[in-house]
């Protein structure tokens, strides 16, 4: 008899689409991003237009779509993507890599055995660097389980393969961070997301959010090293890895300080491809006097986030007279 329970079928549908040739994957994805293109039926298309708007206000309403339905394919293609990764042999994915831009910065930073965080924004197809990441160093990652728990299983054999050591997102996790970085490991931190409790609040795209501080907490206290870096997928269905460095300013000031120095990073990041980044998450909710905005018509919430981002450069800019007066 055939077991039909929920988490074997589970099990069968995920383990098809892992084996699945990743070019048959991209071209359901652009199916279905069509379908949603079109016919703007996923609630999630609202999100990204939203998000977009918000972010990028100076852009005129046709180039704004057009990126919208572009990041709507990408991101689409990016989880289809996803399960093939996770599906492939060390080997297969080292294979679907085509260059790495910047690979001499991570090799010098991997040699002052000083420890290494790499900053992996939401953009492009990021767990292909796994692979080629892991092969040069070990690493440890914190890792959240999936709620559901055949999926979180598939997630984690896949993570196994690559050698790399899944810690909890809470304080134990974050120690055994801190402690593979003091001998020389290497970890892996998103940071552009909001944090479950707490988080200061970090100037994005001009308006303060709740962020986590961790990325830039772990960097300025092991004085470890910190690179910036991203996946994306080129013209022939390869994938280029960048690496880049961070502005050494993150080692200075307060913790709020170097994350602005990541936030500036991926804000430059995102103008140069936003067509690239994963515009679904609701980041932009992460203050209090935005908390309601994709809840409510598109108009009125831009003219809520516009309020408080005047109301924000408005508080900067009495804030640099009065430190330029004292200094004075």
């Amino acid at each position: 008899m055939n077991d039909q329970s929920p988490h074997n079928a589970t099990h069968r549908a995920l383990s098809f689409i892992s084996r699945m040739p990743i070019q048959f994957s991209r071209f359901f994805a652009r199916g279905l991003a069509a379908l949603v293109n079109t016919f703007k039926i996923s609630k999630t298309s609202a999100t990204i237009r939203l998000n977009l708007n918000i972010a990028l206000p100076e852009l005129d309403q046709t180039t704004r779509e057009k990126i919208t339905e572009q990041a709507i394919r990408n991101e689409l293609s990016s989880y289809f993507e996803f399960f093939s990764i996770w599906g492939s042999s060390a080997e297969k994915n080292l294979a679907r890599i085509n260059k790495v831009y910047g690979e001499e910065f991570f090799h010098e930073t991997l040699a002052e055995n000083k420890g290494l965080v790499l900053v992996v924004p939401h953009f492009g197809t990021w767990e292909v660097m796994n692979a080629w990441f892991a092969q040069h160093s070990k690493m440890t990652i914190m890792y959240k389980p999936v709620k559901n728990e055949t999926a979180d299983q598939f997630v984690r054999n896949a993570r196994s393969r690559e050698q790399a050591t899944l810690v909890p997102t809470d304080e134990f996790g974050v120690r055994q961070i801190f402690k593979a970085l003091k001998q020389g490991g290497m970890t892996v931190i998103l940071p552009d997301h909001t944090p479950n409790v707490g988080g200061d609040m970090i100037e994005y795209f001009g308006l303060p959010l709740a962020t986590s501080n961790l990325s830039a907490k772990l960097i300025q206290k092991t004085k470890c090293g910190a690179l910036f870096t991203y996946a994306m997928r080129n013209e022939d269905g390869l994938f280029d890895i960048h690496i880049e460095k961070l502005d050494s300013h993150i080692y200075e000031g307060t913790a709020n300080d170097g994350s602005g120095v990541i936030f500036s990073a991926l804000e430059n990041l995102i103008r140069r491809y936003p067509e690239h980044y994963h515009w679904s998450y609701k980041r932009f909710k992460a203050n209090p006097a935005l908390e309601d905005i994709y809840n409510i018509a598109p108009e009125q919430a831009i003219e809520i986030v516009q309020t408080l981002r005047s109301e924000t450069a408005h508080l900067k800019h009495v804030d640099y007279t009065a430190q330029n007066t004292v200094k004075a």
